[in-house]
Formats: C-alpha cells, sequence, structure tokens
C-alpha cells in the first residue's frame, strides 16, 4: 500500500465486538488473565497479548503498527514522549557503556540528553564538528555504540546524508539511529538507506495539530545483534530479569523493539495514554495531505523572503544553491521542509521586533502544527548551549525559525510582510528610493 492508504488503515480491522469503524480508545489499566499458566506465558514473553498498559494497550498498538508500516520496520514501541523514545533508542544499544556518535545539528534538548544526562549513567555523546561523513567517521572507535542524526536537522533544516552515515556506521558494526520527525516517513524512509532505528516526536507532524505529546522508536529489523556479540552483549547474553532469555535468539529482527519494550518500557514507565494514542492516530489518517500544503508554503515563504530588502539571509533547503540542495533531490524527492531558519537585518533586536509583531503566525517552540508558528532558538530551545555550540547546530543570535502551517500561503506572507516593516520600517523606505 501507499502512504495515504496505511495512515488510514494500517494496524485496524474492525473489531469483533462492536464492529466499531473508528479505533477504540482502550481505557484500561490492565487486562483479566484466562489462567495463572496464561499470566505466567505472557510474563515470560512465550505469548502474545496484554497484561497491563504501562508496557502495551491495544489502542497504542495500532498507532505502533501504523507507524511501523510507514516506516517499512518491523515494529514500533509508542512512548510518552519524543525524548523519551530517544532515551530509551540511546539506552537500548549503549546500557552496558559506551559512546554515541552525532552529527552536531540537534535539536537542543537532544543535545542536552547526549552532552549532560547520558554522561551521568556512563553513555557518553560525542559530536562531530559537521554533518560530514568522514567528520562522523573519525568519532567512532571500539566503544561506540551507535551513529545518530536527525534526517532534518532542528532548527538547521541540514540534510543529512543518510546512506553515508549508514555505510560508515555498518563498517564498524554499529547501528545508524535517526531521528525522522521533520521529514517524516512521507517525505523520507530512511530505511531504504540503510538506516535501523527510526525515532519519532509524534507531538510534531505525525500528530500535526498540536494537541498531543507522544513519541516513537521504530526497528527496521535490519541490524545483526547476534553478528555483534561482544558490543552488544544485552542482546547476547542472557537476561536474568527474564529467566535467562537472550533476545537476539528469542526475537530473532525484532530483538531492538522488543527488548526496549520489556525493559525499558516495562521498569521505566514513560506511558502513552491511550486517549493520546487515539488523537495521533487522527492526526497520521491526514499526514500526507498535510506535508503536501506544508512544503508547498514553505516554498512560497522562502521565495517572497529571499527577494525582500529587510531580510539579511534565508536558510532554506530548496534553494539550488544551498548546500543540501541536492541531498534534497535525493532523499526528500525534491520536497524541501516546511521548517526553515532565516535573519533579519538589523540583527538581533530587529529579529525580535519581528517576532513580536507577529499575528497569524504562533509565538511558541513547537513545530509540524497545521498552524504556522515561530521561534527565537537562541533565547529558547538552544539556549542551554554555549554561543559555538549553537553556532555548530544552525543558530545565530537572530535566527528565527518557521514551521508553516497549512494556511493560505497569502495570508501567511501577508504576517510576515507587516512583521517585517514594523521591524525594519528603514530599510522598506530605502528600497522605494
Amino acid at each position: 500500500m501507499r502512504n495515504e492508504t496505511i495512515a488510514i488503515h494500517a494496524g485496524y480491522e474492525p473489531e469483533a465486538t462492536t464492529h466499531a469503524v473508528a479505533v477504540p480508545i482502550y481505557q484500561t489499566a490492565a487486562y483479566a488473565f484466562d489462567s495463572a499458566d496464561h499470566g505466567a506465558a505472557l510474563f515470560n514473553l512465550e505469548a502474545e497479548g496484554y497484561r497491563y498498559s504501562r508496557i502495551a494497550n491495544p489502542t497504542s498498538a495500532v498507532l505502533e503498527k501504523r507507524i511501523a508500516e510507514l516506516e517499512g520496520g518491523v515494529g514500533a514501541l509508542a512512548v510518552a514522549t519524543g525524548q523519551a523514545a530517544l532515551h530509551f533508542a540511546f539506552v537500548n544499544v549503549a546500557d552496558h557503556g559506551g559512546n554515541i556518535v552525532s552529527v552536531p545539528q540537534l535539536y537542543g534538548t537532544t543535545h542536552t540528553l547526549l552532552s549532560h544526562i547520558l554522561p551521568r549513567q556512563g553513555i557518553t555523546g560525542r559530536f562531530a564538528e559537521s554533518d560530514e561523513p568522514d567528520a562522523v567517521a573519525k568519532l567512532i572507535d571500539e566503544n561506540t555504540r551507535a551513529v545518530f542524526a536527525e534526517t532534518i536537522g532542528n532548527p538547521a533544516g541540514n540534510v543529512c546524508d543518510i546512506e553515508a552515515l549508514a555505510k560508515i556506521a555498518h563498517a564498524h558494526g554499529v547501528p545508524l539511529i535517526v531521528d525522522n520527525t521533520v521529514a517524516t516517513p512521507i517525505l523520507l524512509k530512511p530505511f531504504d538507506y540503510g538506516a535501523d532505528i527510526a525515532v519519532h516526536s509524534l507531538t510534531k507532524f505525525l500528530g500535526g495539530h498540536g494537541t498531543t505529546l507522544g513519541g516513537a522508536i521504530v526497528d527496521s529489523g535490519n541490524f545483526p545483534w547476534a553478528k555483534h556479540a561482544d558490543r552488544f552483549p544485552g542482546y547476547n547474553k542472557p537476561d536474568a530479569s527474564y529467566h535467562g532469555l537472550v533476545y537476539a535468539e528469542r526475537f530473532g529482527r525484532t530483538a531492538y523493539i522488543e527488548r526496549a519494550r520489556s525493559i525499558y518500557q516495562r521498569t521505566m514507565g514513560s506511558v502513552l495514554s491511550p486517549f493520546n494514542a487515539f488523537l495521533l492516530i487522527q492526526g497520521i489518517e491526514t499526514v500526507a495531505l498535510r506535508m503536501e500544503r506544508h512544503c508547498e508554503n514553505a516554498r512560497k515563504v522562502a521565495e517572497f523572503l529571499r527577494k525582500d530588502s529587510r531580510v539579511a539571509w534565508v536558510n532554506y533547503t530548496g534553494f539550488p544553491d544551498s548546500p543540501y540542495y541536492s541531498l534534497v533531490q535525493k532523499y526528500l524527492d525534491g520536497n524541501a521542509s516546511s521548517l526553515f531558519t532565516f535573519g533579519i537585518k538589523g540583527g538581533m533586536e530587529a529579529g525580535k521586533n519581528f517576532y513580536d509583531a507577529l499575528k497569524l503566525i504562533t509565538r511558541l517552540v513547537n513545530i509540524g502544527d497545521a498552524k504556522s508558528l515561530a521561534c527565537h532558538p537562541a533565547s529558547t530551545t538552544h539556549r542551554q548551549m554555549s554561543a559555538e555550540q549553537q553556532r555548530v547546530a544552525g543558530v545565530l543570535p537572530e535566527t528565527i525559525r518557521l514551521s508553516i502551517g497549512i494556511e493560505h500561503s497569502a495570508d501567511i506572507i501577508e504576517d510576515i510582510d507587516q512583521a517585517l516593516e514594523k521591524a525594519c520600517p528603514s530599510a522598506r523606505l530605502q528600497a522605494a528610493e
């Protein structure tokens, strides 16, 4: 099936009791067992079924199946937020220690997770000088447990060379984990280019309406955990908490996602509520249509900004002179993201004046909403980073991040125009003269 059909139908058939067409909300904490032996089989991971909603829930299961099918994976795990998904994704490969090698262009909280939080748990984040594959390769050593990248950086907008990063990771015997939040599987399916694990903040484009927090990890099923037993003992040695179960042997291609659910979701409990799963399913039904409009509107806004004398620069990968233009053609079929940045003449002060003057475009730190959104990353999402770390991540003091929504493009541009007028009135006068 194609994306549009998968987004509406995958993972659910009308259930047998009521024949409900919409996915039911199974608002329950626990599930009855047929017998003591049935309960024991569920807890021993010997039988499929539900035991407790901290571990799995039927509504969330539909969401997981739908996301997995959209990405072309063998399984998914839905959790409470995108950050929880990233945390589980990293520790599920590095809970015996080691390092994660990452490109530097990251969402601010993800950078904090790798640079400050995980090191307290014995996992080191290493940041390459750039997103070039050679820069990443320099940092990989015998203690590396994964390579990480955002397929489209937030807010830098850079497009990573997934195929090249995957080849480097696999040559060193480690998986490539990617955050595919900004691209979504509608624009890019990273497993087609060798990525092993995909992570999503479902809060963003997949949910699409700014109402619901959620995250997901998707397993391609392609990384050979048994082949790299010394580097990944958690998959190849008996797990004492499950009576000696060996994940690579028991689950084969789904070992990664089953281990994430059985160890981290079960014991750390970052649970997505059934109601939130239901809302996210509703959002996913329209994601293919929304992404078309997001990208179309963003192109029109970027073109307007580039021609405007009040704007100093526009970082939009859909322009032929962008260093990422060729990667947009290869990985995104020419569809540059609706997330991009720009700077106004007059620096940070003019940028703040522009930001404060917006009327239609909402000032907040979310992205991927049906509504157009704006953010000043240096003072919000990337505030905890040093000035140099911000620069490497693609954030300058004057940077404005736009997440272009699905309103009429003329209305979006009119709002930007009036905000520019208030921020840089002298520039318009000079242009007129």
